[in-house]
C-alpha cells in the first residue's frame, strides 16, 4: 500500500469519527458523561476530565482501535502453541474444542469489559474497572492490580519468537546468547519507537496488524488447497478421522491448555487499556471489540485445521514453537518454511509493539493515582520527553521484560511464562464479573450504554472459576509440560505476585505511617505536559 493510499484512508477514517461525533444526540452525550457525575462511581483520586488530560487526546478511531485488538491478539500463540496445546490434551479434537471454548469464553469476556467499558470511558482498562468496585480498603486494589500490571507486564515471549525465528530464515544456529541479544534489540527498538515517535509508531503497528491477518488468511487458504487433495500432502483427512482418540482425561490438563489458548486470544480488552486516546470512546468500543476479536476468532480456527490437514500428530507434537514453519514446510519445501520463519517473526514484532502500547498507557494511570514508585510518581505518570507518549510508562514495561529475557532458559521460559501470565489474569478476571453483579445491585440505575447478557456473565464466572481450581489437579503424566518445574508452580508463583502488592500496600499504607508517625495526604498536581496526577505527602501525626 503506497504512502499516499494509506493517507488518504486514514483521512477518510477521521472524517467518519468527527462525522458521528457531531451526530451524537442528547441521549449519547448523556451515556459518554453521566456515570463520572456519581462520586460513588468515580474510579480513583482523580476526576473523569483529570484523568483523560495530557498526552496526544484522542486520535484513534475505529480502524485504528479494530486492529490494535488485532495487532494484540495475532501475535505467537497461533503460530507457536498449538502444539502445546495438542500435547497436553492428547488429541486434535479435543485441541480444536478448546479452540472454540476459548472464542467463546473471549466473547463472553469482551462483554463483561464493553460495560465495564462504556461505563468509565478512560484508560487503564482493569485498574479502573476494581477501583470503581472494590473501593474499601482504598487502594488496595489499585496495587494489587498493579504488582500483576507491572511485575508480568512484559513481552518477552514475543521478543524470543521473533529473535528464533529471525534466526532460523538467516540459516544460523539459535544460540542462546544470539537469540537473547536480538531480543534484547526488539524491546529497546519498541520502547524508544512509541517513546520518541509515537505516530509513527501507531503507523507500524497498523501496517503489521493487516499484515498478520493477510498471513493468517494465506494459512487457511493453503489449509483448504490441502484437503481439496491438491497438493502432495497423502491423506490430509488422516487427523479427523477417529479425532478425540487419546483425549486426556486430567482436568489439569485442560486448563492449562485452556490457558495456553486463552493467551493466544488475550488481547480483546486491549482498547480499554487506551480509552483516553480513543475519539467517541463508547461508540468506538462498542464496534471494534466484537468486530476486531471476530475477525481473529474466525482465522484462528481455520488456521488449526489447516495445520492438521498438513501434518500428522507426532509431528506436531516434536514442532514444538514452529509448528507454522512445520506447516509450510510440509506443503511447499524448505524455502517456504525459511520465508514463513520472516512472517512469524514480523508478526511476533507486531504483537510486541501492540502490547507494549497498551501496557505503558496502563503503568502510566498507576503512576497518576500515586502508587509510590521510585524516583516519584510523577516522573512515571508523565509524557516526557515529548509531551505526547509516556515513555517513563514504557521504561516500566521494558525492565521486567529484559531481566525475562536474559534470566531463565529459553526453552522452558516460553511454556512457562503463557502459565505464568493466565493464572493472576484469571484471578483478576474472576473478580471483576463478581464486580459486575455488584454494580447491578448496588447501582441499578446507573447509565450503562452497552449491557452484557447476564448468563454470559455467569457462564464467564464458572469458567474463571474452574481454571482457578483445576491447574492444582495432578496432571496425567505426573509433571505438567514444564518439566523439570513442578506442574502447580505457575500458580503459587501467580498468587504469590498478587500477594506481594498486598504486602507492598500493607507496608504503604498501614505500616510505614504507624511506625515512623505520619498519614498519608493526597493532593493533585498538574504537569507541564497537562498530565494530572496524585501526589501523597507524609503529614507529621502531633
Amino acid at each position: 500500500m503506497s504512502t499516499k493510499s494509506r493517507l488518504s484512508k486514514q483521512q477518510e477514517e477521521d472524517q467518519d469519527d468527527r462525522a458521528s461525533e457531531l451526530q451524537l444526540n442528547e441521549k449519547d452525550q448523556r451515556i459518554q458523561k453521566q456515570p463520572n457525575d456519581d462520586a460513588d462511581l468515580n474510579p480513583g483520586e482523580l476526576t473523569f476530565e483529570e484523568d483523560t488530560a495530557g498526552g496526544m487526546g484522542r486520535y484513534l478511531g475505529v480502524t485504528s482501535c479494530t486492529l490494535l485488538i488485532v495487532g494484540r491478539i495475532i501475535g505467537t500463540g497461533i503460530f507457536s502453541t498449538p502444539s502445546s496445546i495438542l500435547s497436553g490434551v492428547g488429541s486434535i479434537g479435543a485441541s480444536l474444542m478448546l479452540w472454540v471454548l476459548g472464542f467463546l469464553l473471549s466473547f463472553c469476556g469482551l462483554f463483561i469489559w464493553l460495560e465495564f467499558g462504556t461505563m468509565f470511558p478512560r484508560s487503564g482498562g482493569e485498574k479502573v474497572y476494581l477501583e470503581a468496585v472494590y473501593r474499601k480498603p482504598r487502594y488496595l486494589a489499585t496495587v494489587v492490580f498493579a504488582a500483576n500490571a507491572i511485575l508480568l507486564g512484559f513481552t518477552a515471549s514475543g521478543c524470543i519468537v521473533f529473535a528464533s525465528n529471525i534466526l532460523v530464515a538467516a540459516g544460523q544456529p539459535v544460540g542462546r546468547w544470539t537469540e537473547r541479544g536480538i531480543a534484547l534489540g526488539v524491546i529497546f527498538f519498541v520502547t524508544l519507537l512509541h517513546g520518541l515517535a509515537p505516530k509513527t509508531g501507531v503507523l507500524i503497528m497498523n501496517s503489521l496488524s493487516i499484515f498478520k491477518i493477510v498471513i493468517l488468511l494465506f494459512v487457511v487458504v493453503t489449509g483448504w488447497v490441502v484437503l481439496s487433495g491438491k497438493t502432495h500432502i497423502a491423506d490430509p483427512h488422516y487427523n479427523f478421522r477417529d479425532a478425540f482418540a487419546g483425549s486426556s482425561t486430567s482436568s489439569n490438563d485442560y486448563a492449562t491448555a485452556t490457558f495456553k489458548v486463552l493467551n493466544a486470544y488475550a488481547g480483546w480488552s486491549n482498547v480499554n487499556y487506551v480509552m483516553n486516546n480513543v475519539r467517541n470512546p463508547v461508540r468506538t468500543l462498542k464496534i471494534a471489540g466484537p468486530l476486531g476479536l471476530g475477525i481473529c476468532a474466525v482465522l484462528y480456527l481455520l488456521a488449526n485445521v489447516a495445520y492438521f490437514s498438513a501434518a500428522t500428530k507426532a509431528e506436531i507434537d516434536k514442532s514444538g514453537v514452529t509448528v507454522a514453519a512445520l506447516f509450510f514446510g510440509n506443503v511447499f519445501g524448505s524455502v517456504a518454511e525459511r520465508a514463513l520463519s520472516v512472517f512469524i517473526a514480523l508478526s511476533a514484532l507486531g504483537n510486541v509493539i501492540t502490547v507494549t502500547f497498551a501496557a505503558s498507557r496502563v503503568n502510566q494511570e498507576l503512576a497518576k493515582e500515586g502508587i509510590p514508585l521510585p524516583f516519584g510518581n510523577k516522573f512515571w505518570a508523565s509524557n516526557w520527553p515529548t509531551g505526547k507518549s509516556p515513555l517513563p510508562g514504557l521504561i516500566i514495561h521494558l525492565i521486567p521484560s529484559v531481566i525475562v529475557i536474559i534470566a531463565p532458559p529459553p526453552n522452558i521460559v516460553y511454556p512457562f511464562i503463557l502459565d505464568v501470565e493466565g493464572y493472576p489474569q484469571q484471578i483478576v478476571n474472576f473478580f471483576i464479573v463478581i464486580g459486575l453483579f455488584y454494580l447491578r445491585w448496588k447501582k441499578p440505575d446507573a447509565v450503562r450504554p452497552f449491557k452484557v447478557w447476564w448468563p454470559l456473565a455467569v457462564f464467564f464466572l464458572a469458567a474463571a472459576s474452574f481454571l482457578l481450581v483445576a491447574p492444582f489437579l495432578k496432571p496425567a503424566n505426573g509433571v505438567g509440560d514444564t518439566p523439570p518445574l513442578p506442574y502447580y508452580l505457575y500458580c503459587l508463583v501467580g498468587i504469590g505476585i498478587l500477594l506481594s502488592g498486598v504486602l507492598y500496600w500493607a507496608a504503604w499504607r498501614i505500616m510505614m505511617p504507624k511506625v515512623f508517625g505520619y498519614e498519608l495526604v493526597p493532593r493533585k498536581e498538574r504537569l507541564d505536559d497537562g498530565t494530572v496526577v496524585t501526589v501523597f505527602s507524609n503529614k507529621k501525626i502531633q
